[in-house]
């Protein structure tokens, strides 16, 4: 299979299926010299753990990082960096009565077609749980940005019709809110609406919103190979993601030049500042140093307790209800998978970046 790799410098593969014995990612290209430990890991894992409130599935995994290789003495050495987490609440009996069914809003069709086999088990590689390796190694990535002073604030901006209103936003309540919501009032109204798709056995949407401060003006190209575009490339590989903003995003298409550009002014520290910051910190497809704002959009989780029509493998349409656990919302556990799609897209640019002047090689390499 094609297509589990990521990144130029750093560099990731993602192995592993849902209700195979384990998932896994292979670093390669992150700097020696790194402090690393499991303990930096496994937070970022714990975030998009399952079993967590009603509102996510029930399967539970401890979802414990191993790092296997990569380290010595709790520090990078420059090679592959190898990280597993076991798979442990395996219930592969819950998907008996649809291997020869293809479920609405899943990959199970498509997948068959391309490779003419299909792991019926949880949706095999375009499971949800996939994202283990991704988030694992964003938080290694995460990890070396925060030696350099980049860091991210990420939480859940919109659930179903329910927005937050950006007016009363305190974002040192998102480590408490079971949705991740900056809005209290706006998280209340969201259990609401919730509840209501739990009593009639439904799914909601989301928006996922993440803020990345610190970012050196500089990174990305300007023709293919844009931040944003590329942040946008990474973003929209995580599966239910249906859609990606940066700054303003759509908001940006109703409006006049005079009202979406944003004006520079000079502060007494001669530096110049942007006053508004409607381009999400990447102008050209380079950062400007302003604060990055990325926006991702999920679609309703698929798998609902409705009975519904069904493809079968003959060809026929039947009417069935799908059982197993899953989530009724994915935004809140994919919260940290955007963060850290975020976090490896911007490691590899920094790596990129120190080819792009002579001044960087020569504070590496020339002699005084």
């Amino acid at each position: 299979m094609a297509g589990s790799n990521f990144g130029t410098i750093f560099k990731i593969t993602t192995w592993g299926e849902s209700h195979g014995k384990g998932i896994g990612v292979v670093i390669d290209g992150c700097p020696a010299g790194l402090p690393l430990t499991e303990a930096d890991i496994q937070p970022y894992l714990d975030r998009r753990r399952p079993g967590q409130n009603r509102y996510t599935t029930k399967r539970m995994e401890a979802d414990a990082v191993e790092i296997l290789s990569g380290t010595f003495e709790n520090r990078t050495t420059g090679t592959p960096i190898s990280l597993l987490v076991r798979n442990t609440d395996q219930r592969s009996r819950d998907y008996s009565t649809i291997a020869e069914l293809y479920r609405p809003g899943h990959a199970d069709y498509p997948y068959a077609q391309k490779y003419g086999v299909r792991d019926y088990r949880g949706g095999g590689r375009s499971s949800g749980r996939e994202t283990i390796g991704r988030v694992a190694a964003g938080a290694v990535a995460a990890k070396l940005l925060a030696q350099l002073g980049i860091t991210f604030t990420t939480y859940v901006s919109a659930i179903g019709p329910v927005r937050i209103d950006r007016n009363q936003c305190d974002f040192s309540r998102i480590t408490e809110s079971s949705l991740l919501m900056p809005d209290a009032e706006a998280e209340q109204r969201a259990l609401a609406w919730l509840e209501q798709c739990l009593r009639d056995q439904n799914s909601s949407g989301g928006v996922v919103e993440c803020i990345i401060r610190h970012v050196p003006a500089g990174l990305g190209e300007p023709v293919f190979e844009k931040l944003d575009a590329n942040l946008a490339r990474a973003i929209m590989s995580v599966g239910a993601v249906k859609a990606v903003e940066i700054g303003d995003g759509t908001d940006a298409a109703s409006r006049r030049g005079s009202e979406n550009n944003d004006y520079y002014h000079t502060d007494a520290d001669g530096i110049p500042h942007k006053q508004t910051n409607h381009s999400g910190g990447i102008l050209g497809g380079i950062s400007d140093g302003t604060d990055i704002v990325v926006r991702a959009s999920f679609k309703p989780t698929p798998s609902i307790g409705q009975p519904q029509p069904m493809l079968t493998r003959d060809g026929s349409v039947t009417t069935e209800a799908i059982h197993g656990r899953h989530d009724p919302i994915v935004v809140t556990r994919a919260a940290v998978v955007v963060e850290a799609m975020a976090a490896l897209t911007l490691a590899d640019h920094l790596l990129l970046n120190m080819t792009a002047r002579m001044d960087n090689l020569k504070l590496l390499y020339a002699k005084e």
